[in-house]
């Protein structure tokens, strides 16, 4: 599993940066830098490709492409960063899947964490996930396709993620730079394994009901501060599931970007600062009164 560190390789207080379904980590290049700015170099931000993405290896058994999957890999970077410079402090920014792989590290019990999260950023996810928004990313998911540039990449890239709200060309051209890889023959492909698509594919309505128990199972048991953010747009992550979060479990404080469906990709000067503010925070922030911004 590849992965990009940020800052001091030995800093004692660690955020792991963990992407969407189809993205990798260098989405993050601009929120790790920013941490690794205003933490004085006393952060190390480490930001992984899932496997099956970015540079990371891709599975022999696409059915491998699976919750239990990204955990174990997920432990594994965690043991080899405190083996090479201790841990002291751990926090977890999750977009998307990346929020439910938090959300089970921080809430399953008798996970052998190097030291628990003591703060979580669930970005735009949370245990329900709207059936119509599984079927809208199921009907792109795996289509890899062909581009003759970068450019015509991005392009193609922003028909089905106009929820990722208002940017710049010059803004989405950086973020999909790293979501396409040359091909042999010329020409460049998206990054990631298309095989990623089986087993969403194979996954039915029933099926993901079902999984819900199970998440809020995690997260009522979520013992780290929690700030949640959501797209005012999102049709992944709905108002109630967000009100209902903010009741149970952690008890998040919530920041909404106008403008923005799912997901907010933590480029925009006003998401970057809610998670830099949250995370780089000197005293604990209080979840009685949730809190929305715009963006």
């Amino acid at each position: 599993m590849a992965y990009w560190l940020w800052g001091a390789p030995d800093a004692p207080h660690l955020v792991v940066c963990a992407h969407g379904l189809s993205r990798q980590g260098r989405d993050f290049d601009t929120l790790a830098d920013a941490l690794v700015q205003a933490g004085e170099q006393g952060v190390r931000v480490a930001c992984p490709d899932v496997v099956g993405r970015g540079r990371s290896e891709w599975l022999a058994d696409p059915m491998g492409y699976a919750m239990p999957t990204y955990v174990a890999d997920m432990l594994q970077l965690l043991g080899a960063l405190h083996a090479a410079a201790p841990i002291a402090s751990l926090d977890w920014v999750g977009t998307s899947m990346g929020g439910l792989i938090g959300m089970t590290l921080a809430g399953a019990p008798g996970l052998p964490l190097p030291v628990p999260i003591r703060s979580l950023v669930l970005n735009d996810v949370g245990p329900v996930i709207e059936w119509s928004a599984l079927q809208r990313i199921g009907g792109y998911l795996g289509n890899t396709g062909r581009f003759d540039t970068v450019q015509q990449a991005a392009e193609a890239m922003w028909q089905i993620s106009r929820g990722f709200g208002p940017h710049t060309p010059e803004q989405w051209l950086e973020l999909s730079q790293a979501m396409v890889k040359s091909l042999p023959g010329g020409g460049f492909t998206l990054h990631y394994d298309p095989a990623i698509a089986v087993p969403f594919r194979a996954m039915t309505q029933a099926a993901a009901a079902a999984g819900q128990a199970t998440l809020w199972q995690f997260y009522d048991a979520i013992r780290a501060r929690t700030l949640l953010l959501r797209g005012a747009d999102s049709d992944l992550l709905a108002p109630a599931t967000a009100e209902e979060m903010m009741r149970r479990g952690p008890k998040p404080r919530l920041v909404e970007f106008a403008g923005v469906g799912h997901a907010p990709t933590l480029v925009a000067a006003d998401q970057v600062e809610a998670v830099r503010a949250f995370l780089l925070a000197e005293e604990p922030v209080t979840h009685e009164e949730p809190r929305s911004g715009t963006g």
